[in-house]
């Protein structure tokens, strides 16, 4: 009998979950700020985190009744664990030992999984003695010859065996995906168990090594590409939602082009994927653009590429950035097939303006001057106007006319929101904070650009493009980094038209 087998067994035993140990694991891919916390089970993660320290379990004999595996099992499953990492081993045989662990997590029932994060937590810790004489040596090295070696000594000791751990589960073909998606599974119960989290930490540290833009592979999505490849299109697109063959058909037609990075042990799987469109001015709404119906673009006359939609596809991958990278290289490409093109420009949401815009409307009424407060509140039925009074007439933005003073109100505000409002020195707001960072400013604001129902519901449907001055990039981040917003002319010109 094989380890997984023999844990297949007592975890089915102890848990008397027999289902759960045949169930096969699913990878969570959190896509929108309000997707539904759960597990790869599709279980609720509102279970509170187990009372005992696995230390204080693996020296007990019974288990209390909110844990998932008893002493006896977890024992057996840290054995197995150690196996991997035993240092008499090869890469091969550990890594096949690790395929063999991976196995049973595979079927293991969700708060069984806990355990094993947990004990990958706790009992894979650098050794604190060690620890603190490297630390002692290196410190009396410090301006000696010997200084060098002693630094490289406190390195090595303060590396874990928890490092080791998942570097073993890397070498089998499928070890790669199998922690990504086990971090996916992890991620929702950060907040409510800190245990997990030097776990956490440790797999972010070796993602963003093992998944460095050096390693990947940025590749062209087509319709010619795979059934697979594009079905998976359907299923991470975060931003605008394909609702059929026909919106992806047209999403990546002769005037689209679709790019997206992958990494070479997950060929099929992009990691993040970014849609635009070749067009000959710069886009200000989505529906032109999503219009299954409507002719393509004469690339002929292309002279901007709009970045309309950038998303991640694995949850398990957060903390680790290439999307910057995918857009400069995605330039690049862009740059050398269609040497016409001169702006790279994207049409963003702006999904945090209207939550915002909850809680500040009072703050942003009380910066108005008489006479543009008698006009709102005019144009609202009530003077002087108060929070809720705009805020009830802005939830109908899309009958305002061109020159309601609500509308203009609402513009004022997403400009305010963009330009001026900072979280420890960078943007509020998600995807301002993602594309000022690579060094796009600011461009224009668009009334209506996004009249679906999500739309309306995160911006009131205004979107905004972000434009990417290949030749200013570097002077739009100095600013950002001295908490000045990268804006084209002045904040009052995005909304003044």
């Amino acid at each position: 009998m094989t380890a997984a087998d023999w844990l297949n067994r007592s975890v089915s035993r102890f848990s008397g979950d027999k289902k759960a140990a045949s169930k096969p694991a699913e990878a969570v891919v959190v896509t929108a700020p309000d997707a539904p916390k759960k597990g790869a089970s599709g279980a609720s993660l509102e279970a509170p985190a187990p009372a005992r320290s696995t230390r204080e379990r693996l020296k007990a004999t019974l288990r209390q009744k909110e844990e998932a595996l008893s002493p006896r099992v977890l024992r057996r499953t840290l054995e197995e664990l150690k196996a991997i990492v035993d240092p008499q081993v090869s890469e091969v045989e550990g890594g096949r030992r690790a395929k063999g662990v991976a196995g049973w997590y595979a079927g293991a029932a969700l708060n069984e999984r806990r355990d094993m994060w947990l004990l990958m937590s706790e009992q894979f810790v650098a050794d604190a003695q060690k620890v603190k004489l490297a630390q002692a040596q290196f410190a009396a090295a410090v301006g000696t010859p010997d200084e060098a070696v002693a630094e490289v000594r406190y390195r090595r000791a303060t590396v874990s065996p928890r490092r080791r751990l998942l570097q073993r589960f890397s070498a089998f073909p499928e070890g790669i995906r199998f922690l990504v998606d086990l971090r996916a599974d992890m991620l929702p119960y950060l907040k409510a168990d800190r245990r997990l989290q030097a776990l956490d930490v440790e797999m972010e540290y070796m993602f963003s090594t093992w998944f460095d833009v050096g390693f990947l592979d940025l590749r062209r999505i087509s319709w010619d590409s795979p059934a697979s490849l594009i079905e998976k299109l359907i299923k991470y697109e975060a931003v605008h939602d394909i609702k059929s063959w026909a919106d992806v058909k047209n999403r990546l037609d002769s005037d689209r082009r679709c790019y997206g990075f992958f990494h070479p042990r997950m060929p099929d799987e992009p990691l993040i994927f970014v849609e635009v469109a070749l067009m000959d001015e710069m886009a200000a709404g989505i529906t032109p653009l999503l219009d299954e119906s409507a002719a393509p673009a004469d690339l002929a006359k292309a002279t901007t590429a709009i970045f309309y939609s950038i998303s991640n596809t694995q949850a398990g991958l957060r903390g680790v950035s290439f999307g910057d990278s995918l857009i400069k290289r995605v330039v690049e490409t862009l740059r050398a097939e269609f040497p016409r093109l001169k702006h790279f420009a994207t049409l963003s949401p702006i999904p945090g303006f209207r939550h915002w815009l909850g809680k500040h409307a009072g703050a942003m009424l009380a910066l108005l001057d008489d006479k543009e407060r008698t006009a709102l509140g005019r144009a609202i039925g009530f003077e002087p106007p108060t929070a809720q009074h705009f805020l009830t007439a802005a939830d109908n933005a899309p009958a305002l006319d061109e020159k309601s003073p609500v509308r203009r109100m609402l513009l004022r505000c997403a400009a305010h929101y963009l330009g001026r409002e900072l979280d420890d020195g960078k943007p509020l707001d998600a995807v301002a904070r993602f594309h000022l960072g690579n060094g796009a400013r600011i461009e224009r604001l668009n009334w209506m650009g996004d009249p679906s129902a999500k739309g309306l519901k995160q911006s009131c449907g205004l979107m905004v493009n972000y434009l990417y001055d290949l030749k200013r990039l570097d002077k739009h981040r100095a600013l950002l980094s001295q908490g000045k917003i990268p804006v084209s002319g002045d904040i009052e010109d995005l909304y003044i038209s």
